[in-house]
C-alpha cells in the first residue's frame, strides 16, 4: 500500500491507497521541530494497521522536509519513495516565471485536477490551507498560475491580535448575514467574506481564460467552513493533494 504525506504550514495529512483507492486518511498539527524519530513516531502509530509498500510525500516546510528525508533513509530504506521536488517527472509544464517558486502541494492539486476534472477543460482549484490558493491549470493540464490570499484562520487570528475588543470565534455559518452582537458580526465577516473573495476571484479569472467549460475544485482543510456558500464551487475533494501525490509516485517508479 502507497503511504502518501502531505506536509503544509499547519497540518500535515496522511493517506494510505490501496491501489487507486484511498483507504484512510488523518490530519496532524505539523511542527517544524520534529526529529526524523519523532516523525517516524508519530506516523508509525497511524498506519501500523497496514503493509507500507511505498511513500511519496511533498513538503511547503524545508525544517521538516530535511527530517522527512532522514527519516526515509534511516527507517524506510528499502522502500520506494518519491520526494515531489524539481528534478521528479510529474507531466506538469510549469507556465511561470520562475517554476521553482511553486509549492509542491500546488503541482499535485494541478497533477490530480486535471486527471479527475479536465475532460471538458480548465480548473481551477482553491486550495483553503494557512493561505488560500487559486490555482488555474489548463485544458491540456498546465499550470497558469494562479492567486495567493491570506487564509481564513490566520486572518481571524490577525485581526483577534490587533483589535483591542474583538477575540478568536468559533469559524460556523452565523444566523444572518447581519450579525446582532460581536460574534455572530466576526462569523459573518469571515464567512461570508471569504466566500466573497472566492467568487469574486474566480469570476476574475474566468473572465480572463475566455473559455468554456472551466470547472472550480475545492479542497483543503478549510474548504468545509465555505463552499456551501460560495456560488461559483463545482466540487469538493478534500484529498486532492494526497491523489496527486499518488499519481506522481506512479509516474515515477
Amino acid at each position: 500500500m502507497l503511504l502518501t504525506i502531505d506536509v503544509g504550514n499547519t497540518n500535515t495529512v496522511l493517506g494510505i491507497f490501496d491501489d487507486q483507492k484511498i483507504l484512510h486518511s488523518w490530519r496532524v498539527k505539523t511542527d517544524p521541530r520534529d526529529t526524523a524519530d519523532e516523525l517516524w513516531i508519530k506516523f508509525r502509530s497511524l498506519v501500523e494497521d497496514f503493509e507500507v509498500s511505498g511513500i511519496s510525500l511533498c513538503s511547503t516546510v524545508p525544517a521538516v522536509l530535511r527530517e522527512l528525508r532522514t527519516m526515509l533513509s534511516r527507517h524506510y530504506e528499502q522502500t520506494p519513495s518519491t520526494i515531489l521536488e524539481p528534478g521528479i517527472k510529474t507531466g506538469v509544464p510549469l507556465l511561470v516565471d520562475n517554476p521553482k517558486e511553486i509549492g509542491s502541494d500546488r503541482i499535485a492539486n494541478t497533477l490530480a485536477a486535471h486527471e479527475m476534472f479536465g475532460e471538458n477543460g480548465p480548473v481551477i482549484v482553491v486550495d483553503f490551507g494557512t493561505s488560500t490558493n487559486f490555482d488555474v491549470v489548463s485544458a491540456k493540464g498546465e499550470f497558469l498560475g494562479g492567486a495567493l490570499a491570506p487564509g481564513i484562520e490566520i486572518s481571524v487570528e490577525a485581526l483577534a491580535a490587533r483589535a483591542a475588543q474583538l477575540r478568536k470565534v468559533e469559524l460556523i455559518k452565523p444566523k444572518s448575514v447581519i450579525g446582532k452582537n460581536t460574534v455572530e458580526a466576526l462569523q459573518s465577516g469571515t464567512i461570508y467574506g471569504f466566500a466573497g473573495q472566492v467568487d469574486g476571484l474566480v469570476r476574475r479569472i474566468s473572465d480572463e481564460l475566455n473559455v468554456e467549460g472551466i470547472t472550480v475544485v475545492a479542497t483543503g482543510g478549510l474548504a468545509t467552513l465555505v463552499i456551501g456558500i460560495c456560488e461559483t464551487i463545482d466540487f469538493h475533494e478534500p484529498d486532492l493533494t494526497l491523489i496527486g501525490l499518488r499519481l506522481v509516485h506512479e509516474r515515477n517508479h
